[in-house]
């Protein structure tokens, strides 16, 4: 059976596994399930009996399911023959990954996901105005986010987690991305950040550009919104 993804593109964790098993679909065959949360399709009882929390990303490997996306990616780098790059086994390399993948869930994912949720979600979900201290309060956070990746994460090595391109990579550029939505320029001060999303985006192509579609329309409709209310 081939492995499905279940993912929307304007979810951070869905492109990550989009991109990496496109990236490998040699040694992944797999099918893509998209799952439009504008719609609420996440909400409908036949996807319950894939995701009880009605959340994206979701696999199902031949009936076997996982929800998290830290636990997909682990899975499949133990379980299909994919570069070793992606996940080293060398206990100390893989160490580093680790440690990324657990410091980004209340760092970059947290502030820049809420980010973008106050200034584009929140107000389309309540019809409530932008909450301009929750906006401010996370805009500030990420910027030391972003000061630590320039300065910590990313200080003399050219990927996150060392020398080559890793899961955990996957995870920082997709988190990077999200707050561009709603205005927040990540590149705008951080050269090294720049080049290193960049690097990623090289790496990755074509599936960086087609995974990150949906984000560069948003982006561009934000922009021309923002523009016509100056």
């Amino acid at each position: 059976m081939v492995l499905r993804l279940y993912f929307d593109k304007m979810s951070q964790p869905s492109r990550a596994l989009l991109m990496f098993l496109r990236a490998n679909q040699a040694a992944i065959p797999f099918e893509e399930v998209p799952v439009a949360l504008r719609k609420g399709e996440h909400m409908q009882d036949e996807y319950l009996k894939i995701n009880p929390f009605r959340k994206v990303p979701v696999i199902d490997h031949d009936g076997f399911k996982l929800t998290e996306s830290v636990a997909i990616l682990r899975y499949l780098c133990r379980t299909f023959p994919v570069p070793e790059h992606w996940y080293p086994k060398d206990s100390k390399q893989m160490a580093k990954v680790d440690e990324f993948m657990s410091w980004q869930h209340t760092t970059l994912r947290t502030h820049g996901s809420m980010f973008f949720q106050a200034i584009i979600i929140r107000p389309r979900m309540t019809g409530q105005p932008v909450n301009e201290k929750i906006v401010e309060f996370h805009g500030n956070q990420l910027k030391n986010v972003l000061d630590q990746l320039e300065n910590i994460w990313l200080k003399d090595q050219q990927y996150i987690a060392g020398k080559d391109l890793t899961i955990a990579d996957l995870l920082a550029v997709t988190e990077l991305e999200q707050p561009g939505m709603a205005g927040y320029n990540v590149r705008k001060g951080y050269p090294v950040v720049t080049q290193y999303m960049e690097r990623v985006r090289q790496r990755l192509q074509p599936h960086y550009d087609d995974a990150h579609d949906v984000v560069r329309k948003v982006e561009k409709m934000f922009a021309q919104q923002s523009q016509g209310k100056l």
